[in-house]
């Protein structure tokens, strides 16, 4: 059983709902996208899933029906009656939180290899991707849907338009490629653009045994000046001596180093002590 366009106006009339525009609610609406998206996540038997932002429950009894463990995460207090009696009979775990500052521990557990699935609003998709990248190696893999542009930014490598700080701290962690787009007509209510369905493999280790602190700190002050040549957006953090041991052009941009040489510029510039 998943929810399609009628049952999500039935659900949404018959409680007195409506989608909230401050949590970015796009409810999916299409059997077949969620199933599609199920099926992605190349997940079943066996494996321990976590949704945040479940909604409804569209998607979440997609997942159920994959026979994975299933734990929804969502925030609106409204919805969650519904989304339990809905999802909860089929042996998914609900639970209610703000996902931005949940204690993932507690919520986790000490499984490992979680894989996370989601359909995340525009406005935390980036923020809380990083942040689980960060602090909860137990996620192994995710695969979330988001509006295009925060998804391509996910996804992008270097030479691609999208390509920022997002991306960096992305590729420094995992492996990323957008594999779908959604349209959207199979929302309620209908966004104004497509979105991006964006698989993500977290690596073994970085990609770069750089010191991260030290790292992202010239990457955000390279793509703080993005227009500026590196020997200027960087003056002060990295002298000539640096670019020239880093094997980094000084008058390259931030868009033109892939994570490996923004790795060999902070080693060969360490932080002032």
């Amino acid at each position: 059983m998943t929810l399609s366009r009628a049952d999500i106006t039935q659900l949404l009339d018959s409680h007195g709902l409506s989608p909230s525009r401050a949590l970015g609610q796009n409810f999916v609406a299409d059997p077949n996208t969620v199933r599609r998206i199920a099926r992605l996540a190349d997940v079943g038997p066996g494996d321990r899933v976590i949704e945040i932002g479940a909604g409804l429950g569209s998607l979440t009894l997609a997942l159920a029906e994959t026979g994975a463990e299933v734990v929804a995460v969502e925030i609106d207090r409204y919805v969650l009656p519904v989304l339990r009696s809905l999802v909860e009979p089929k042996g998914v775990t609900v639970v209610e939180g703000d996902a931005l500052e949940m204690a993932w521990g507690e919520v986790l557990g000490a499984a490992e290899g979680w894989v996370l699935v989601a359909n995340l609003p525009y406005n935390v998709a980036t923020p809380l991707v990083l942040d689980l990248l960060d602090d909860v190696p137990a996620i192994r893999r995710m695969l979330v849907m988001a509006q295009l542009e925060a998804g391509q930014r996910l996804a992008a490598h270097v030479g691609d338009p999208a390509y920022g700080i997002p991306s960096v701290k992305v590729e420094y962690w995992a492996h990323a490629d957008v594999i779908g787009r959604v349209p959207p007509t199979v929302f309620v209510p209908r966004p104004r653009v497509d979105s991006a369905l964006v698989r993500i493999v977290r690596r073994d280790s970085p990609a770069t045994d750089a010191d991260p602190v030290r790292m992202f700190a010239l990457v955000r002050a390279g793509f703080g000046q993005r227009r500026k040549m590196l020997r200027r957006a960087l003056t002060g953090l990295v002298d000539a001596a640096a670019f020239e041991q880093a094997g980094v052009r000084p008058e390259a941009r931030a868009e033109e180093l892939s994570v490996a040489e923004w790795g060999r510029l902070a080693t060969a510039s360490p932080a002032p002590t």
